[in-house]
């Protein structure tokens, strides 16, 4: 019942969360920070009273170890919702961060001198030729686009690239991360929930540098067009509802991760992931109808295929089959 659960908060929040995000950027497409401060002081302020007991309970990871953390993790967030503003689409980003298997792996040969198997090495080779195919189709269609702004000679396909660029680093960045994460672990045990309010509350201090741009969108949101909101009864600027809904089911989102970190395997969790990943695609895809090829169709599905090899998904269902037949045979 917990796994269902769990992989029902997956799926409900982190699909809902992408459509959220696109309604939000679509109307204000610069909106990544204060999208990225709300969600943090969400969490933060969740984590403060239920985790860290009004900071009364003291973390079992030193102190020290989270701030190098989470100058990483905020570095991630930012960088990641930032690049929305480079004329980079929602079904672009989500391909594109799901080349983490890629940093991944090897950073882990760099840094960790791991040794992974052929099919791993294949698999991360399909997910390198998806998204190399999603991006050069997705870069045609930017590069045959007129100028955004002629009168600053700002071309759209130098915002793009900039745009990948930003991605391409938070990528790496977010594969270190990980990394630190399970030397981390390893050392003193798993407290993803610690880590989690952590990773939300400490970089609360650094969102003082894009204060001005934060107070610009809230006002912008402010002036947007009034909605009924439901149950309460009360009308409320558009934006603002979005952003709620956003935080919501962000949090939702986490928190069906971790329950099912703690109930199944990591394999287990990586598939739900992957699986969520794809179907938020393909609803952002057809309902918010993005420019989407037959080529971007071909990158997506080998990304996919990709992703499922490298967690051996192909083993699991050989597994089971190969436990069924047996049942069958001995009744």
């Amino acid at each position: 019942m917990h796994t269902a659960f769990a992989i029902t908060l997956v799926f409900v929040g982190c699909c809902s969360n992408v459509v959220f995000l696109e309604l939000l950027v679509r109307d204000s497409p610069g909106c990544g920070n204060i999208v990225t401060f709300a969600q943090f002081s969400f969490i933060a302020i969740e984590g403060f009273i239920f985790e860290a007991n009004f900071g009364r309970k003291k973390p079992a990871i030193p102190f020290s170890n989270y701030v190098i953390m989470v100058t990483m993790y905020f570095t991630v967030s930012v960088v990641n919702n930032y690049a929305l503003n480079f004329n980079i689409s929602m079904p672009l980003h989500m391909i594109f961060r799901s080349g983490s298997l890629i940093a991944n792996i090897i950073l882990g040969i760099i840094i960790l001198k791991k040794r992974y198997t052929i099919t791993k090495y294949v698999s991360i080779a399909l997910v390198s030729l998806g998204i190399f195919i999603c991006t050069i189709m997705t870069a045609k269609q930017v590069a045959s686009e007129p100028s955004a702004n002629e009168g600053e000679g700002s071309y759209p396909f130098l915002r793009w690239l900039f745009g990948i660029a930003m991605l391409t680093f938070a990528l790496l960045m977010s594969a270190r991360m990980g990394i630190f994460q399970e030397t981390l672990y390893k050392k003193y045990g798993k407290h993803s929930k610690e880590a989690l309010f952590y990773n939300h509350c400490l970089p609360l201090p650094g969102f003082l540098l894009l204060a001005s741009d934060i107070y610009n969108h809230s006002v912008l949101f402010s002036q947007s067009a009034p909605v009924d909101v439901p149950v309460i009864g009360i009308k409320a600027p558009v934006m603002w509802l979005y952003l709620s809904m956003n935080i919501l089911t962000q949090y939702v989102c986490i928190r069906g991760v971790f329950i099912l970190t703690t109930e199944c395997t990591s394999l287990t969790v990586t598939l739900v992931v992957t699986l969520r990943k794809f179907i938020s695609l393909i609803f952002s895809i057809m309902y918010f109808r993005n420019p989407f090829t037959v080529w971007h169709w071909i990158g997506t599905l080998v990304v996919f295929i990709g992703t499922l090899m490298y967690t051996e998904v192909w083993n699991s269902v050989r597994t089971l089959l190969r436990g069924d037949k047996e049942e069958a045979k001995k009744d």
